[in-house]
């Protein structure tokens, strides 16, 4: 590992704790890479993070941090943007944390266009707590909850969060990870709400194989939404 990316990791909390094949921890590799790219201060940004897999990416990033409430790590991010404006403020949050408990908070502050990065991390699923559905999971999918399928149209969270007002909104992959490094990128240089998805694998509540997951990401269509890529160069 390079000297300069040692200093963004808590290496006395590695190897990491996520399960085998989990995105988790591609996404953490990615986001070390990107915010070196990037060349920010390390020491005016802060990274929050809510409850579920996501949320131990606070645990391994050697950052000022918060391991917050469930759904509640962009409200707190919010308060500190507002009295600190001068800091980069980073959130780490999953489909359960940001969508069911915390989607009224995720709406409003897109609404109001202030100056976060999300990284949502979208595994579909209720990783942590068992395998339950989420408000992403795919129609007609069996998860411990919906035996027989599930019957919920699931969100389109990047419509959604351009509709409500973000400014800056990109959909990724773990598979496509030089392009979700080059987006990130973006993301933390944006003035305003920056939204960025990440579909991500959970083999171990969907019965995949890890490289199965992966192949299954190829098919989706990833890279800015909002703006155009062309208004972003």
């Amino acid at each position: 590992m390079k000297k300069e990316w040692r200093t963004f990791l808590r290496e006395k909390y590695l190897p990491h704790r996520w399960c085998a094949g989990c995105g988790n921890g591609i996404i953490l590799n990615v986001f070390v890479h990107a915010f070196s790219e990037a060349g920010l201060n390390q020491d005016k940004t802060v990274i929050l993070s809510g409850i579920g897999c996501s949320g131990r990416i606070t645990q391994y990033l050697n950052f000022d941090t918060i391991h917050t409430l469930h759904g509640r790590a962009i409200p707190l991010a919010t308060g500190i943007k507002l009295f600190r404006p001068d800091l980069n403020v980073i959130v780490f949050t999953g489909d359960g944390d940001c969508m069911a408990i915390g989607g009224n908070h995720l709406i409003h502050a897109a609404r109001r266009n202030i100056d976060l990065t999300v990284i949502f991390i979208n595994n579909q699923i209720y990783g942590m707590t068992g395998g339950q559905l989420s408000p992403t999971t795919p129609l007609h999918s069996k998860t411990k909850t919906s035996p027989y399928g599930n019957k919920e149209t699931p969100f389109n969270v990047t419509e959604l969060v351009i509709s409500a007002g973000a400014t800056f909104v990109a959909k990724f992959t773990t598979y496509h990870a030089r392009e979700l490094k080059r987006g990130l990128v973006k993301a933390f240089f944006h003035k305003g709400f920056s939204f960025v998805e990440v579909i991500s694998a959970c083999p171990t509540r969907w019965g995949l194989k890890p490289v199965e997951a992966l192949e299954s990401q190829k098919k989706e269509k990833v890279g800015i939404i909002k703006p155009s890529p062309s208004n972003t160069d």
